[in-house]
């Protein structure tokens, strides 16, 4: 993900990438060979800090290390995009929101899928009331398993938080912002059927789910539904977006990356009359091989990089960083003692 926003960066004329730390050299030279300049490199972000070099830190390194690189990172007073999940627990987010409270710079949690152009058509829809009152809202993402990471981190929910909290706190995101209301309570049922229960790593074998169904129920009376397998590696679109209201639904498809397909569609369908329109939402060829996030990781930078310029407050908030993890954990909890969690519990 550190090289994807690298990538991203580069073809941005406002921004360009002036610094790199990591601890493991093979990745920082990977990382160093897409840029073109001669820049420092550090093996410990002590030192980059320390170098007073850059304008913004991106942190894009293991879920379980953000915690202890943000207590440090602090100390600059730098603007900061923070790659998802802020923390692997709610108790580390809030930890990190009490430590920041009068923090004087920009202080962002980097959610993609927000950014993805179909995403964003169908949630300007939903806002502009197209249809109707909301009343449901789901979202399914069905893809290939978890790729590998150095020192298999990802393959062990005490690193990474839980499959519901590593890859999923994305769409818990998009649930509050789409239906504009806090979570009430979590159900969810899931398991590790299928990926990773032939490998092993220092005599462990891996414990993250590989699907499941979560339902959030909001305080407004909305429901979410996520619908997750990650054991469906052909499917043509990754994630797929459905929302009914009480004039009609609209959904959306965002393409995975493996498909080469470079637009989708965004569908109306309207209880009167039948009546149905239909938009086809492009992204730019050169966008979109910056990354595997359907150009949201260059759409994102564009509107941090304008918040920087202009003082504004983040448009991803440390709080909405905190408030999906919570809604994930509660998940990841509600499979593991198989019942409804309330959100309460959390002393959000």
């Amino acid at each position: 993900m550190g090289r994807e926003h690298i990538r991203n960066i580069d073809i941005i004329e406002e921004a360009e990438v002036v610094a790199l730390s990591d601890p493991h050299n093979d990745s920082l030279q990977e990382s160093l060979s897409l840029l073109g300049n001669d820049i420092p490199t550090f093996n410990n972000h002590n030192e980059l800090v320390n170098a007073n070099l850059v304008d913004a830190f991106i942190i894009s390194s293991p879920n379980y290390t953000h915690i202890d690189i943000l207590k440090d990172i602090i100390i600059s007073n730098k603007h900061l995009l923070i790659e998802k999940p802020l923390c692997t627990t709610t108790n580390d987010c809030k930890e990190f929101k009490d430590l920041t409270k009068n923090y004087p710079a920009i202080i962002w949690t980097a959610m993609e899928y927000r950014y993805m152009p179909p995403i964003q058509k169908m949630i300007n829809e939903i806002h502009k009331n197209t249809i109707g009152n909301l009343h449901m809202l789901s979202i399914r993402e069905h893809r290939f398993p978890f790729l590998k990471k150095i020192n298999d981190w990802n393959r062990f929910s005490i690193n990474s938080g839980g499959t519901l909290v590593e890859k999923c706190c994305h769409f818990f995101d998009l649930m509050r912002l789409i239906i504009k209301s806090e979570p009430k309570q979590v159900y969810a049922s899931g398991n590790q059927d299928v990926n990773h229960l032939d490998e092993t790593f220092n005599g462990k074998t891996p414990d993250i789910i590989d699907n499941a169904y979560v339902i959030v129920d909001f305080k407004n009376g909305v429901r979410g539904l996520l619908d997750l397998c990650m054991f469906a590696e052909n499917s043509v679109y990754q994630e797929e977006l459905c929302a009914v209201g009480k004039l009609g639904k609209i959904e959306t498809a965002v393409p995975s990356n493996r498909s080469g397909i470079a637009s989708s569609e965004l569908r109306i369908g309207f209880r009167k009359n039948n009546q149905t329109k239909k938009e086809i939402v492009e992204v730019d060829r050169k966008i979109l091989e910056a990354g595997h996030h359907h150009g949201s990781t260059y759409y994102e930078h564009k509107v941090f990089i304008k918040a920087i310029q202009n003082n504004l407050l983040p448009e991803v908030s440390l709080n909405d960083g905190l408030k999906a993890v919570a809604i994930g954990e509660a998940a990841e909890l509600s499979i593991k003692e198989e019942r409804i969690v309330l959100m309460s519990e959390f002393n959000l």
